[in-house]
């Protein structure tokens, strides 16, 4: 029986990808931004294809199907219908986007065929429905109810349905210009940042605010129903035709223009965090109850670039009667590869699918390139210093450093498919330390002061420390901290903004957000077995099964890919020592450090 190899991309609009799938089974995905080190890359992802093949073996023409994660012809009627029912408002981002869509977005099935020389089936599932497979295909459930939430695809920005066997199907859907996402990014740009890349920022700065605004966000923005439908009132919003998020009557409601990126944050700025996370919890809640009642199903799967909001989730878990809930790793647009590639495998080719309900078909997400192979020959091409550590000493070693107060660069295996680094490509600190927090936020990954960081911790003593009875491999679920490991919260009273992270909230404070919450990975030992003997090796230390896990980047680039990619950050940052593969670099040991000078990192940096 001939072999399936299908290839799934997105691409186009933020964070492109790509997806190769063989025979049902996830072989390889990344995305293109690892490649062309350009942060949330939008173009078609050459290098990101090459890479898959590559991994399988294969060419283009081995490929039986190709598939594009929504439909372009679609998506530009609601483009076009938009600026019509608009105009002449807008005329300026019209004519900003349309040579764009003319020459590359809207053909974009000959540009597949010409860029891939590829003359099979091409296949256009709808926006959400790749979203709603990449949830729920790899999931470990049998059948599960699905809701998806992003800021748009074609039309759709909401939808909630099913899953069973190899089926999909979406019941409800709320089009644009109401979306959660695109309200929660209009306030990522009114606070100063970047849209489609601050979310997670405005997420992080919340807990230092008080929900101040929140009744008047529902009263003048958002209508939500029961059920969690919503609408916006959209004299306030300039996105549907406009080159910037919010208008004039916007910033009058909250009294003052929008922050500008890099100048001072504001109480007012926080508090306005805060509320806009407390209303997308309270709409999330109600749209995971409206759908476990419309349902029954006991399991959930969430996808979309909402899903990211790890907050949220958790609120989920929490409040929501569903027993389990498993959320796709890239839940923005890249993962819409993943699932377009398996949506056309299951559903489109109605192949077989089998699921236990226990173990999900991710790969743990780490479905990159492996670096270990490339280490050696990358170190002694351009001769760097560096220990070889075995098997047996590798854990010991690093947990060690890290005990030590020394902040660890980790690099092994293969690079991880998703926002988040789960100890592939990983930053390592010790969760213990006071000063651990804004040591790495200003001095290593050159970034905010108030930026939490998350912990891992080994999968079978997670319930110890945090309230969670779940696994949470994949970073997205938020959990308490629990009492036991907290400190007395009466020395905090009278500490308002970032004055709170004077207080030492835990016993791991580094990791602990100022509302005793944190964003944590269970590390399981057959999913990434290095990991989880640094973590065993750190207990046995230190009594702590706890380290701290930040992506291995800086502000402004990509997580890191190759060697190279690696070295760099390391050399170029406060880094410590770097683990690649088997190879342990101390920075003051490297023959070239002049050559690596920190005032270049400015050159990236948003």
């Amino acid at each position: 029986m001939a072999t399936t190899y299908i290839l799934g991309i997105s691409a186009f609009y933020h964070d492109s990808a790509a997806c190769l799938v063989k025979d049902g089974e996830i072989i390889a995905a990344a995305q293109e931004e690892r490649f062309t080190r350009k942060k949330h890359d939008d173009s078609f992802p050459h290098k990101a294809i090459q890479y898959c093949l590559h991994e399988a073996g294969i060419s283009p023409k081995d490929l039986t199907h190709v598939t594009f994660y929504e439909k372009p012809f679609l998506k530009f009627e609601r483009l076009l219908l938009t600026y019509l029912s608009y105009a002449p408002l807008g005329l300026s981002s019209f004519l900003k986007a349309m040579p764009i869509w003319m020459k590359d977005k809207i053909f974009i099935k000959t540009f597949i065929q010409e860029q891939l020389s590829f003359q099979n089936e091409i296949v256009f599932p709808e926006h959400h429905q790749s979203h709603a497979a990449s949830a729920f295909f790899p999931s470990p459930f049998k059948r599960a109810a699905i809701i998806t939430l992003d800021g748009v695809g074609e039309w759709t920005t909401t939808s909630w349905g099913q899953g069973e066997g190899n089926h999909i199907t979406l019941k409800s859907e709320i089009h644009f210009p109401h979306s959660l996402g695109l309200l929660y990014s209009a306030f990522t740009y009114y606070t100063g940042f970047r849209v489609n890349s601050g979310e997670y920022k405005l997420m992080g700065l919340a807990p230092y605010g008080e929900p101040k605004y929140a009744d008047l966000i529902k009263r003048e923005l958002i209508d939500v129903k029961p059920d969690g439908s919503f609408r916006l009132n959209l004299d306030y919003f300039n996105y549907p035709v406009g080159l910037t998020m919010t208008n004039r009557r916007f910033h009058k409601l909250f009294d003052g223009p929008p922050r500008k990126p890099e100048t001072p944050i504001t109480q007012k700025h926080m508090d306005i965090a805060a509320s806009i996370q407390k209303v997308t919890e309270e709409i999330m809640l109600k749209i995971a109850c409206h759908v476990y009642e419309m349902t029954g199903e006991e399991d959930l799967c969430l996808a979309g670039g909402v899903a990211l909001n790890c907050v949220g989730n958790g609120k989920i878990l929490k409040e929501a009667p569903f027993k389990n809930i498993w959320i796709q790793p890239a839940s923005g647009d890249a993962g819409g590869a993943l699932g377009a590639a398996l949506f056309t495998w299951y559903q489109h080719l109605n192949k077989e699918r089998h699921a236990d309900d226990v173990k999900d078909y991710q790969k743990g997400s780490l479905l990159g390139p492996d670096i270990d192979s490339e280490v050696k020959s990358a170190a002694d091409a351009s001769q760097w210093a560096y220990e070889y550590l075995s098997d047996a000493d590798l854990p010991g070693r690093v947990a060690q450093l890290i005990s030590d107060g020394y902040v660890v660069g980790l690099c092994q295996g293969r690079m991880e498919f998703g926002p988040r680094a789960l100890g592939a490509r990983s930053i390592l600190g010790d969760p213990r330390s006071e000063e651990m927090q804004t040591l790495l936020n200003l001095k290593v990954k050159f970034r905010e002061s108030f930026r939490p960081f998350a912990p891992a911790v080994l999968a079978e003593r997670a319930g110890k420390y945090f309230d969670i009875s779940v696994e949470s491999p994949y970073m997205l679920l938020v959990a308490a901290v629990r009492d036991e490991h907290r400190m007395d919260a009466s020395a905090s009273q009278g500490l308002f903004g970032i004055e709170k992270l004077k207080f030492k909230r835990s016993s791991l404070p580094a990791i602990t957000h100022v509302d005793f919450s944190a964003r944590l990975q269970t590390v399981h030992k057959e999913r990434n077995p290095v990991f989880h003997r640094i973590l065993e090796a750190f207990e046995a230390k230190t009594g702590c099964p706890v380290l701290i896990n930040t992506s291995f980047n800086i502000r402004g680039e990509p997580i890191v890919c190759s060697a190279q990619d690696a070295y760099r950050c390391f050399m170029c940052t406060n880094i410590d020592y770097l683990l690649m593969g088997h190879y342990l670099f101390d920075r003051r040991s490297q023959p070239n450090k002049d050559k690596y000078k920190k005032e270049d990192i400015s050159t990236i940096l948003d």
